[in-house]
């Protein structure tokens, strides 16, 4: 029998979902819903990587930032705001955009901060990569466009940022999509050793703690080889081809993206300080705030960052309308790798 999890699961096992029949699947699907998302649209499923490319970016001033992203759909459509982490892009959701685009979303898509056509305003501003910094970018990006509420869908760096909006300002987060859940920093829980297995799994966060770190991200060819490696070991079950990195690798030629990676991880260890204007936001982040808007979390089997337990460990983190989803094949890049559940889970979340 079909059961909403073991469809999710199918959908993400990659290109094993291109062999997936697709007649009668959306109504396998129907049948198997919560009464609170029965009636909402069935995504189609699609290959990844049967895109390649975003046709245009646009450009557009938001606080410290000349902001670039991609944006799909129809102008009056509700918003979504699909949120890339590292070492990524904008392209982790060029399958995800057009799903929901045909399904009249209009999607926004942003380079985050030191990532492909982002820049600084201001030759002055500090390059920081700390949480509330990055949080409050898509803060204003959504008030420079006009959206005052959307649907925020991440991974990554991305499901933080998310987090963070719908804990800091559910009034501005329609529902949420989380990958990995609850990943708001807890600066004083991070001073603490974890278990060898899982500290190994974080090699780079310390390599990036030494100047010698800092400098493999300054230099091109290193930082290629880097991220190219954190790719392979992330997403072990995931044949990209070097096209598909090389889209993506565009965006690390960033002028300030060696500063800003740098800085996250750093400031995430304790070893760089962030700046006093964020010192409120992190105060009440530091209290581990709840998230009451709608959210579906999605945990990815095949990542090594993925919490056991599958969602136990951060469920009370969640108070409003709540699902939860394991996808057992898929690696961290979960929008890219399983672009039709990723898709799904965003419509779900906008109707439970």
């Amino acid at each position: 029998m079909i059961t909403r999890r073991t469809f999710t699961q199918a959908l993400g096992t990659g290109a094993a979902a291109a062999s997936l029949t697709v007649t009668g699947l959306p109504a396998a699907l129907a049948s198997s819903r919560s009464s609170a998302t029965q009636n909402t649209p069935v995504v189609p499923v699609v290959t990844p990587g049967a895109h390649t490319a975003f046709q245009a970016l646009r450009q557009v001033r938001a606080g410290q930032l000349d902001v670039g992203y991609a944006e799909l759909g129809p102008a009056d459509g509700p918003v979504v705001i699909c949120l890339h982490g590292w070492p990524y892009d904008i392209h982790s959701f060029v399958d995800v955009a057009p799903l929901l685009a045909d399904l009249g979303y209009r999607v926004i898509v942003p380079y985050l901060r030191g990532h492909g056509t982002t820049r600084f305003l201001s030759p002055r501003t500090f390059r920081n990569g700390q949480q509330s910094a990055v949080a409050l970018d898509v803060l204003a990006l959504m008030d420079a466009l006009g959206i005052h509420r959307a649907v925020l869908a991440g991974f990554d760096w991305g499901s933080r940022t998310a987090d963070i909006l719908a804990a800091l300002w559910p009034e501005r987060v329609k529902a949420l999509v989380s990958v990995s859940g609850y990943l708001i920093t807890d600066r004083a829980a991070q001073r603490n050793p974890i278990a060898a297995a899982a500290e190994h799994t974080w090699w780079y966060q310390y390599y990036f703690a030494t100047e010698r770190g800092a400098r493999a991200m300054q230099d091109a060819d290193r930082r290629r080889e880097l991220t190219r490696f954190v790719w392979q070991q992330v997403s072990p079950t995931w044949q990209f081809d070097e096209a598909t990195f090389a889209r993506t690798a565009a965006a690390f030629e960033n002028p300030d993206y060696a500063a800003v990676v740098v800085h996250n991880y750093r400031w995430r260890l304790g070893i760089a300080e962030g700046e006093h204007r964020y010192d409120q936001y992190e105060a009440r982040l530091a209290r581990r705030p709840v998230i009451t808007v709608p959210a579906v979390t999605l945990d990815a089997g095949r990542d090594p960052f993925t919490a056991p337990g599958d969602g136990a460990s951060y469920r009370s983190m969640f108070t409003g309308p709540y699902e939860h989803r394991a996808l057992p094949a898929i690696g961290h890049n979960l929008p890219q790798e399983a672009p039709t559940a990723f898709a799904q889970a965003v419509v779900d979340a906008d109707h439970l």
